[in-house]
């Protein structure tokens, strides 16, 4: 069981800087990439915006199940 708890707190604290990550790389997108393309993919202001939210998205989700990890162990 332990095993299995720590996996979910690595995992956890992963997601949790992954999103911290895509959520500074999107404000630099939006800042920084205004009016061009990107790779192809669409316009760096418009991926900048997606970034910001989906890192969002990740890091609390990051810290809620961090929080859950420890009210359970």
């Amino acid at each position: 069981m332990k095993d299995k708890d720590l996996l979910l707190s690595i995992l956890a604290i992963a997601v949790y800087i992954i999103g911290g990550i895509a959520t500074f790389g999107g404000v630099a997108l939006i800042l920084l990439m205004e009016g061009k393309d990107l790779w192809g993919m669409g316009d760096g202001h418009t991926l900048g915006y997606l970034f910001v939210c989906v890192g969002l998205v990740m890091s609390i989700l990051g810290v809620l199940v961090m929080r859950i990890l420890r009210n359970r162990l």
